[in-house]
């Protein structure tokens, strides 16, 4: 897979809500209602992320869920972590 430029990530974010560039990484974090809840969106997006073949840097504190995406392969951010980042929206939509 071939990393995105900085103007590509940037140009390629305006098509996800919420997700930012940040030292070599898209970013996210989402909220719940309590652990259960963010536990359960967890499992749903590691089904996914087996799927893909491509999984997150992620951090869990009670009801708050961050993620962190980029290709370790590629030294940056590739199609990979847009497609998943996606994937991820539509799974936190569906709640």
């Amino acid at each position: 897979m071939q990393k995105y430029t900085t103007e590509e990530i940037t140009s390629k974010l305006n098509n996800l809500d919420g997700w930012d560039y940040t030292d070599g990484a898209l970013e996210t974090t989402f909220e719940f209602k309590n652990f259960k809840e963010t536990f359960c969106v967890m499992t749903r997006i590691a089904f996914e992320c087996e799927l893909q073949g491509h999984h997150p840097d992620w951090t869990n504190v009670y009801n708050t869920l961050t993620i962190r995406l980029n290709t370790h392969d590629a030294g940056g951010v590739t199609e990979k972590d847009f497609v998943l980042a996606k994937t991820i929206e539509e799974i936190i939509d569906s709640e």
